[in-house]
This record gives structure tokens, sequence and C-alpha cells, in this order.
């Protein structure tokens, strides 16, 4: 039968999920930010207040509208990113942001959204297959084009794009590409840890134990040595790469990382609090305000990036589990969801959206956690800011809107 009405047929176990994470993570912001005299927990809540009507606008507009004209919401995402080299504003050394007055708005955190809407859309063609070279290529443009955007001003926001390639594998991408992935961060993260030559003699003992393992009808000599060239050019570069394009920062949280500088009081100062903090809330944590890191403001940026600290300083490790059950909850509700579309554009979007927030969700508690560099990537609902809110509710409840249009079936 037909769907009648969004009230009747969204699914309200997101809605109450989601409701539930914007509620705790403006109680942690309350907390990490209780003793600042710039309003920051009143600012959120006001920015909670506005996510009410854009919720409605976001159910009220026809789930039609957005496959309808996705490419046009896309251009445009594209030009508001375009439009920081001359208009932007530079906050903390990135120069991602509009402003207006004392209101700055954060273009790149729609634009996820309007990438998940385009891709979505070449991606239902039903003459699309990702097998093909030309159409994998069309592919990796939609998903290029913001990046290309998105890094001179703040590379960490680029790594969020690779997670479509998870979106472009449910649609028939060759596994291949995800696998040569994992391997070139996996030889690049070697080469910074051993010698390059090393690395180099690790991959020909591993492409000939493999070359002499497969059958003999499958053996071909000329792939496996260009592989191994082509791997032995990659680990070469890396050093360069790493010291020549990437910037100091980025090579000092990677040192720290990897344990080849330590540096309590300075880049890794940050990580260090983070972890102190966690580490002090034991199972159940030390109570809501009562954190003495958190009140006494050790950990920079508490309130943003940083706000699961808080989580496991006052709520301890039961606390903690309790959020990330959330958010596993809600991730899987969506993928869920996502399989169960009558069209081929919604599901697409789905997996476009559970990609968004996992890549966020997972990045944001491993490096407060001390196992991932620090990357400037805000914790879904969670962390301050309204343009991040504004941007992950609009993500959500526009698949929240397909999903509540589509036909059931009983």
């Amino acid at each position: 039968m037909k769907n009648q009405s969004v009230k009747k047929n969204i699914d309200w176990l997101s809605v109450i999920i989601y409701s539930i994470l914007v509620i705790l993570g403006w109680l942690n912001i309350y907390s990490s930010s209780l003793s600042s005299t710039d309003g920051t927990y009143e600012k959120q809540l006001i920015f909670i207040a506005l996510t009410i009507p854009l919720i409605f606008v976001v159910l009220f507009v026809d789930g039609k509208f957005y496959e309808k004209y996705a490419s046009i919401i896309y251009v445009i995402g594209l030009l508001s990113l375009a439009g920081l080299f001359v208009f932007g504003k530079t906050i903390k050394g990135q120069t991602n942001w509009y402003s207006f007055g004392s209101f700055g708005l954060q273009p790149s955190e729609f634009v996820k959204t309007t990438t998940s809407l385009a891709l979505a859309k070449y991606l239902s063609d039903t003459q699309i297959n990702l097998k093909d070279t030309n159409r994998q290529l069309q592919a990796l443009c939609i998903i290029g084009l913001p990046i290309l955007l998105i890094v001179p001003h703040d590379p960490g926001s680029a790594l969020i794009y690779c997670m479509f390639f998870i979106v472009l594998y449910r649609e028939g991408l060759p596994g291949w590409y995800i696998w040569t992935g994992f391997i070139a961060i996996l030889l690049f993260i070697l080469t910074l840890i051993l010698e390059p030559e090393y690395v180099i003699l690790i991959a020909l003992i591993t492409i000939v134990a493999v070359y002499f393992k497969t059958r003999i009808v499958n053996r071909n000599l000329i792939a496996s040595s260009l592989i191994f060239l082509l791997i032995s050019g990659f680990v070469l570069s890396v050093n360069y790469v790493f010291t020549n394009v990437f910037k100091q920062h980025h090579r000092d949280r990677f040192n720290i990382l990897l344990g080849k500088t330590v540096d309590m009081k300075g880049i890794g100062y940050n990580t260090n609090q983070s972890e102190i903090a966690i580490g002090s809330g034991g199972w159940f944590g030390k109570g809501f305000l009562e954190g003495t890191q958190t009140k006494g403001g050790f950990v920079p940026e508490q309130h943003t990036d940083y706000i699961f600290t808080t989580v496991g300083e006052e709520w301890g490790f039961v606390g903690s589990l309790v959020v990330i059950a959330l958010f596993v909850t809600l991730l899987l509700r969506i993928i869920y969801l996502a399989e169960r579309q009558k069209t081929k554009f919604s599901r697409v979007y789905g997996y476009c959206v559970a990609s968004i927030l996992f890549i966020h969700f997972f990045v944001n508690i491993a490096m407060v956690a001390g196992i991932f560099p620090t990357i400037g990537v805000p914790l879904p609902f969670f962390s301050y800011g309204g343009s991040g809110l504004w941007g992950f509710t609009i993500l959500l409840f526009i698949f929240l809107k397909m999903d509540a249009n589509k036909v059931n079936e009983w």
C-alpha cells in the first residue's frame, strides 16, 4: 500500500536515535564549555532549535525533488566551495568559512549531501555499469571535484569522500579498487616506520610467495613484475611526498602517532590530554559536570573535535559504550532501510548517508583515543557547530523522507 503521510511512515527509530544523540551531544557541550564566557552551549542550543524547522522543510519537500534536481544541487554545492577562494574567511589557518557578521557557515558540511545526491542520481541510471572504465571515471569525477576544491582549505575533510568507494563497490565497482587503497595505505605507513628497502623486500617476498602459491594456469609473470615495479615506485616516493607535500603539522602528527617523536607539550598535547581524560573516567565515569580534565580545560577544542573525551571522562567506559552503540545502531538501521528501498536512487543515497556518518564516527573516536592522527573531523550530532549539525541533519532526513515515500509491501 502507498504511504499516506510522512508522519505515519517515517522511520521513528532513526528519528529517536538522532534525537538522543543530539541531546547527549548538547549535554557534553554544556559540560565542556560551562566555564567559558563565549556562550558556546547557548549557541549550540540555538543551532539545535533551528534544526526543527529545517527538518520540517526537508520532510515537506517532495521526495522526487531531490532526485530530479540532484545535478543542479550538486553544481550549487561546487560553486559554494569555489567561492571560498574569493569570499572565504580564514579561521585557525583554514579558509573554509563564509562569514555573516558573527555567524559563520561552512559549505563543505553541506556538500557531502549534494555529492551524495549527485552520485545517487548518476548510479541510478539503468545504463550504468561500473565494470566499464568510462563509467568508473565519470563516477570518480563526481567524487573528485569537491575533493579538489576542499583540499586547499581543509585536507582532513577530503578523507570523508574516500568512503564513497564503499558505495561504488556496493553498486558493482571491482573489488581490486578497495584492496589497492588498503595496500597503498599499509605501504605508506610501513615506509614511514621502516626503510624503503625493507618494505620493497617484504613486497617482493610476498609477490613471489603469491606467484608460486597460485596454480600454474593462473600465473602471470609479466603482471606480477609490473605490480612489483608499481609498488617499488610508490614506496620510493613516500618519503618525498611526506617531506615536500605534507605540511609540518601533518608530519608531526604522523610521527607522534608512529612513536617516532614524543611531544607532550606541543603538537601531541591534544592527543595526550584526550587519552588522560578518557582513561581517568574508569568504568562508570566521574559524573556529569565532575570531570576534572574537562572542568580544568586541559583538552583543547573539547567541545568540537574532542567532544568524546567528555563522554569518556564523565560517563566512563559504560557511558562511552552506550554512545558507540547508539551510533552503530543508527548506521545498521540506515543500511537496513537502504536495502529495502524500491528505487536505486534512494538505495544508493542511503548507502552514501551510512558511509559518511560511519567515517566521521570512526575517525573522530579513533583520533581522540590516540590511534589515528589528529584530523579536524567532527563527531556527528555531538560536536559543537551549526554547519555540522545542520549538514548531518539534512543528510539524514532527506533519506528518511525518501524511505517514508516508498511503497511498502506486506
